[in-house]
């Protein structure tokens, strides 16, 4: 069994398409199918359910696949491991995040690539909190940054970084925007631009509407937090954002943001990685670093307000 082996398996796992996991691998597609079947030769089992097109795995290709990336995710663990102990950690770390907590990725990339010159960072920021759970899981990423739900399941550890509270995201023109507070309702009563439903960040929303008895009907949903402050800019629209995003953004002219209140909720955002030793190298380097960092002050840290 050959590691080339092991990585076409997974490729064609993961693209569900015999070409485009050749293109991925940088092989032809006879030479990526020939050397799948000779991993079944060796296993004995099928592994792929083929007709004239891809029909995905069979049921002992699904669990071939999980020891697969078990594998490869120890094999890069062990090259990294020896590279730190030669020249320092170096090669690729990928973070993943959900879009609302994206904004604050920053604060630990840049004195993470600060220590580790040779090392390069790939941030995916629009995953949701199961896709980064679930990649985690797969080792398709080193790391996310996520909400620390109370039913995480076991498997992966966390690190506490920052409590996520919300603001209403108005124009100056909007009277709500001139008060120190405004609440739920307040803000249901104007035209809202929110999160659309699929993302963690919208479901915590509607579950602080529904704590005040309500139920929003924005008119515009978008997946990007940066959408919702370019419709809030129009001044037709109102919008209710992480106030982590503050911190990227600062509050723009002709805005005002309002802290939300009754009900006033906080909710846990944080790092996790997966719990198997001995791990990825990346992984605990970019964890000891997020114990050393205070997020949550940093994020307090809004441009142009003292």
């Amino acid at each position: 069994m050959l590691f080339r082996q092991l990585e076409y398996l997974v490729a064609l796992s993961r693209e569900r398409h015999f070409a485009r996991a050749a293109q991925t691998c940088h092989v032809s597609q006879p030479a990526l199918s020939e050397a799948i079947r000779k991993l079944e030769d060796e296993l004995d089992v099928p592994l792929v359910r083929r007709g004239r097109k891809y029909e995905g795995l069979t049921q002992e290709g699904e669990r071939i696949v999980v020891w697969a990336q078990r594998i490869l995710a120890d094999r890069d663990a062990l090259k990294d491991e020896v590279g730190a102990l030669r020249t320092g950690l170096s090669g690729r770390m990928r973070i993943g995040s959900v879009p609302t907590a994206s904004g604050a990725v920053s604060l630990l990339t840049g004195p993470f690539c600060a220590t580790h010159p040779l090392v390069t960072v790939e941030v995916m920021a629009d995953l949701k909190s199961e896709d980064i759970l679930r990649q985690v899981q797969r080792f398709e990423i080193d790391a996310g940054i996520t909400y620390l739900r109370d039913d995480l399941p076991e498997g992966f550890r966390t690190v506490p970084l920052y409590e996520e509270r919300y603001v209403l995201l108005t124009t100056a023109g909007n009277g709500l925007g001139h008060r120190p507070t405004a609440t739920w309702a307040d803000a249901a009563q104007l035209p809202l631009c929110l999160l659309t439903g699929t993302m963690q960040g919208r479901r915590t929303v509607d579950g602080l509407f529904a704590e005040a008895g309500l139920q929003p009907s924005p008119r515009v949903e978008t997946d990007s937090v940066g959408t919702l402050f370019a419709h809030v800019r129009t001044g037709h629209w109102a919008s209710v954002v992480p106030h982590a995003w503050l911190h990227v953004f600062g509050v723009p002219p002709g805005m005002r943001t309002v802290p939300l209140v009754e009900p006033s909720r906080t909710v846990p955002v944080g790092l996790v990685t997966s719990a198997r030793e001995p791990g990825s190298v990346m992984a605990r380097a970019l964890t000891d670093l997020a114990r050393r960092t205070d997020v949550a002050a940093a994020l307090e840290r809004v441009p142009g307000v003292r």
